[in-house]
């Protein structure tokens, strides 16, 4: 099979405008013989076509294709010769995605905004994406039929034969592109640059409702040993991989979601753009991973790069060919990842580039549209979503984050070895007072409830994951989260509750468990999760489906990346727990969840509660608008106590 494009000649620096731009140095010294070829690579686009975070419904500097565009053109003047690629995850992330694929549609003839944006910037390539499926298989041809480029990816089959080579795949495996290279001398050769597309064999779980049945998988690395040698054989001279897989183990196994290490080996490919990871390669993070140069920017010898995510960086490989004959070979290589902003020492952001103009006004109303979907509800909540009182009481604002998480790891985990296991979810109020001051909580009155309010739910860019844990786990979980209080003396009168050291985020609710806090007993753990007092015990009453959790029972947990990767440093959530990572964000699982229900009762349910103590009262300060919900606050008895310092308001608890 053959999959040969061709156009003219590379897109180069020739406009007047490029002379006061200095050539790459690869260009600059080229010989006669020689061309110098920059590959460059957008991934992980996520829809962010703007530089605007529809959440917050206000602009940013730190995303944006329209960014990133501003600096091609730059940067096509710097090289002889350019190429430019998608690593995929494009059509999906954010709420302009979903307006398309859940408002507006994709009808025949239709153009998906990310598509429109790409064409306009002259892409010569993309792969796609585990995002891409998440909307369906239809959705995502009819938003592809609009692409005035080559789309390849090998490892996803219609069909499967006896080798890659036999499947009817989804999209083409590869495209050979017929090319015009200038030398250094300014005289024009031909060549044929090979280009295949990868994404994680892992869809077949994460989007199992739309893909199950229509098509199957195949490893990474061994579909390209299927194909690297044909692209050779009908004459491709490079060839570049477009792996939409992260920088992972050096040891290969089968079915590796992260496989650009093992991918490099395979003998034929040149050179691999990355992503999936959401992050920078070449860059320090990087820097003892087994076969990774991350000062270089080379796995196992070959340039590599991952330019970021939401359009932050664009990835740039440098080769320089040399002419052997009648075919081109890489003599040396540059790697680099360049930034659209700088974050300041005071975490302030300076953006280092403007929007492309063009790119702007061919979203304009897509943009546009997307503003009002985002303004507009999606749903209903049959009980307000506050914050007020998350740190003291089960909280509405939290439930609803734990029950979208369930819900989604209920699906993900379906049909698996871990479908059998009781399935909890952890959550930790973001919005709640503190140096944010009196203001600073989520306050969704019932009703209503448009996409944006997610941001005031669920703050951050985390990912869903889940870890499995022991019963033993899941109490010592909850004894690092309750560091939030101090230890009460029974009897005290209108003691300090909170400790002002602890972070609000840390402040984890499992939903799924009964239990009580004990506040006469110090806590375990001190405000940085380092063990305090090892036999120190707050945690009593810990039951799941009203039977006491014992240390051998086992459960899932519903969380996020920064909690199951080891932040906050909370027992059963080191890293080493996680069984299911999953591609999408809380905030896109909250809004999918409202979206499916309608209408969602976040009503907390009070499956936490202190432990009774006789005679005792304790004291908290939160935002004088908790004094409209107060009456409404379960499991716990509270009385308005007055005025406190800088604009917020003291309760009172009897214990």
């Amino acid at each position: 099979m053959k999959h040969n494009v061709t156009r003219r000649q590379f897109l180069a620096g020739t406009t007047a405008g490029a002379a006061l731009i200095t050539l790459h140095p690869f260009s600059a010294r080229a010989a006669a013989n020689q061309a110098h070829l920059r590959i460059m690579e957008t991934t992980d686009i996520h829809v962010h076509v703007y530089p605007y975070d529809y959440y917050a419904d206000r602009p940013v500097d730190t995303v944006g294709l329209s960014r990133t565009a501003s600096i091609i053109s730059d940067i096509r003047a710097e090289a002889t010769n350019t190429l430019l690629v998608d690593n995929g995850d494009f059509l999906q992330g954010n709420p302009m995605g979903d307006y398309i694929a859940y408002e507006r549609g994709m009808a025949e003839g239709d153009m998906h905004p990310i598509v429109t944006a790409m064409n306009t910037l002259g892409f010569d390539a993309a792969t796609i994406g585990n995002h891409e499926f998440n909307y369906g298989i239809s959705f995502l041809e009819k938003s592809m039929a609009g692409a005035d480029f080559p789309v390849v990816l090998a490892n996803i089959a219609k069909s499967e034969g006896a080798s890659p080579r036999e499947d009817e795949t989804l999209f083409a495996p590869y495209v050979i592109l017929d090319r015009m290279l200038t030398d250094g001398a300014g005289n024009t050769h031909p060549i044929k640059v090979g280009v295949i597309g990868f994404t994680p064999p892992q869809v077949m779980n994460w989007d199992r409702k739309h893909l199950e049945g229509n098509v199957t998988a195949r490893d990474i690395v061994a579909t390209a040993e299927a194909y690297v040698p044909q692209m050779r054989e009908e004459g491709a001279d490079i060839i570049i991989a477009l792996s939409h897989s992260g920088i992972g183990s050096a040891q290969r196994a089968d079915g590796m979601e992260n496989a650009s290490v093992p991918l490099a080996q395979v003998d034929g490919i040149d050179a691999l753009v990355t992503g999936h990871s959401h992050l920078v390669f070449p860059s320090p993070t990087y820097a003892d991973y087994a076969a990774v140069d991350a000062d270089k920017g080379t796995i196992h010898g070959k340039p590599a790069v991952m330019g970021g995510f939401w359009g932050s960086h664009l990835g740039l490989i440098d080769l320089l060919l040399e002419r052997d004959g009648n075919a081109w070979r890489v003599v040396s290589s540059e790697t680099e990842a360049r930034p659209i902003s700088r974050r300041n020492e005071d975490r302030s952001i300076t953006a280092l580039v403007e929007d492309d103009a063009a790119v702007i006004e061919a979203v304009r109303q897509d943009h546009e549209e997307t503003l009002a979907y985002v303004r507009r509800a999606v749903g209903k909540t049959s009980a307000p979503l506050h914050s007020y009182f998350a740190l003291v009481a089960d909280d509405p604002s939290v439930q609803i984050v734990s029950i979208a998480q369930k819900w989604y790891i209920e699906q993900m985990l379906a049909n698996t070895e871990y479908a059998g296991l009781p399935i909890l979810s952890a959550a930790a109020p973001f919005k709640a007072g503190g140096r944010g001051g009196p203001e600073y909580y989520t306050d969704v009155a019932a009703g209503d409830v448009a996409i944006k309010n997610v941001a005031d739910l669920y703050l951050y860019p985390n990912t869903v994951r889940a870890v499995k844990v022991t019963g033993a786990e899941v109490k010592d979980w909850l004894e690092r989260s309750a560091g939030m209080f101090n230890q009460v003396e029974p009897g005290a009168q209108d003691a300090a509750l909170l400790n002002p050291d602890f972070p609000s985020y840390n402040f984890d609710v499992i939903d799924g468990v009964t239990y009580q806090i004990d506040l006469s007993q110090p806590s375990k753990y001190d405000p940085k999760g380092g063990l305090a007092q090892a036999e120190a015990s707050r945690i009593v009453n810990l039951a799941y489906n009203g039977e006491p959790v014992t240390p051998d029972m086992e459960f899932v947990i519903a969380t996020n990346n920064y909690r199951a990767s080891g932040g906050g440093s909370f027992p059963g959530a080191m890293g080493d727990t996680i069984i299911f990572e999953a591609p999408d964000t809380n905030r896109d699982v909250i809004v999918r969840y409202i979206v499916e229900q309608g209408t969602i009762n976040p009503s907390a349910d009070a499956n936490w509660s202190f432990a009774p103590l006789e005679g005792t009262t304790v004291l908290f300060e939160t935002g004088p608008r908790a004094r409209d919900y107060m009456g409404d606050v379960k499991g716990v008895t509270i009385e308005d106590a007055g005025e406190a310092a800088d604009g917020f308001a003291a309760f009172r608890i009897k214990l």
